[in-house]
């Protein structure tokens, strides 16, 4: 399975195109004859550019849209580095699939199908129908001592999530969104923010789920000593994952590669989330074409992951939950920039003069 596994990351990266020039191009020009000043719109605008240029169509609809939820368990969490017991990610797989978390009620808001994804919970999540069990592994090692996963669990995550987002788009899908669960996982994206920027750990590493100042210390501990017992992980997307990531982090950023290679456009969530995106681009740099940053969240290492990839958010509300929550209320923004480049009339379609046609008024 790692060598099939392999073929599949290695022909999904080479097979993400080259942005749609034209498409884009040609939903400028129709921004510019719909009935309202140039750039009024402000950033709606340029959106409904970007989303042309990543899908290839010039009127875009996003009919079809997703949200991705993955779960895994981290051996870190016995660092005491959360406010939460690990137990907590097999119980809120539970409270996903019942519509009870906030991802629940947003996806429902934005008209998202609702994909939950097992990747390495350690404890037991049932056996319903609705959820996709992977279970590559029980949870990783602590990073502070192991690496997270051995490299052929790597492989494996980043290929499933290339299967679950074929299997999607299969079935209709013109935008995704990335969201996640699990225990500790704040600390192996802090590691990962660290080791592909190279700022320093204290500047990446959060509070996560509001940790108290010991939590906190144990935190960033926590992230100096797993950079330190892997400072040869290098540049390689595979390797990253496979010393400080997570299953569920692995899982999504398959997803992000097989968006792009699909001209799929795909949200990035909050930090752990964007871990994910960094160790999409690690294996190919052209997967961050096909990204929108939904949202500006409160933990440091978000802005620079942001920043790393060069992309802009979406919205800045202050979100620091994860789940895919800043992606979902995005999905509603991009919905919305599409549609008025869509719907809107033109000037000569709704008859009315534009600012080159008007003349000046009699005195």
């Amino acid at each position: 399975m790692t060598e099939a596994d392999a073929r599949l990351i290695a022909e999904t990266a080479r097979a993400i195109p080259a942005l749609d020039e034209a498409a884009g191009a040609a939903a400028r020009a129709r921004q510019a004859r719909l009935t309202k000043p140039p750039g009024a719109l402000g950033r709606l605008e340029s959106l409904s550019e970007d989303i042309a240029a990543m899908t290839g169509r010039d009127r875009p609809r996003l009919e079809h849209r997703a949200i991705v939820v993955a779960a895994g368990d981290h051996g870190v969490a016995a660092r005491g580095v959360s406010a939460y017991p690990p137990e907590v990610t097999a119980q809120m797989v539970a409270n996903f699939l019942g519509g009870g978390a906030a991802i629940s009620v947003l996806a429902h808001v934005a008209g998202a199908r609702l994909r939950v994804v097992d990747a390495g919970v350690r404890g037991p999540t049932g056996d319903d129908p609705r959820l996709l069990r992977l279970r590559i592994g029980p949870g990783t090692a602590d990073i502070t001592e192991h690496p997270a996963m051995p490299p052929e669990h790597a492989r494996r995550s980043l290929a499933a999530g290339i299967e679950l987002v074929r299997e999607e788009h299969d079935t209709g899908l013109d935008l995704l969104g990335l969201g996640e669960m699990g225990i500790g996982n704040s600390t192996a994206a802090a590691a990962i923010v660290a080791a592909v920027t190279g700022l320093p750990p204290r500047s990446v590493t959060g509070r996560g789920t509001g940790v108290d100042d010991s939590h906190y210390a144990a935190k960033i501990a926590a992230v100096e000593a797993a950079l330190a017992r892997h400072r040869s992980v290098g540049g390689d997307g595979v390797s990253l994952l496979a010393s400080l990531g997570g299953y569920e982090i692995g899982v999504l950023a398959g997803c992000y590669l097989a968006a792009a290679s699909l001209r799929v456009p795909v949200l990035v969530d909050g930090l752990i989330s964007g871990a994910a995106a960094l160790v999409a681009a690690a294996i190919e740099p052209r997967a961050a074409r096909y990204m929108l940053a939904s949202h500006l969240g409160v933990e440091p290492g978000h802005r620079a992951t942001l920043e790393h990839l060069g992309l802009r958010p979406i919205l800045d509300f202050e979100l620091r939950l994860g789940e895919g929550t800043g992606a979902a209320l995005a999905m509603n923004v991009c919905l919305a920039a599409c549609r008025l480049l869509d719907e809107m009339a033109t000037f000569d379609e709704a008859g009315v003069s534009d600012s080159d046609q008007a003349t000046a008024p009699e005195d």
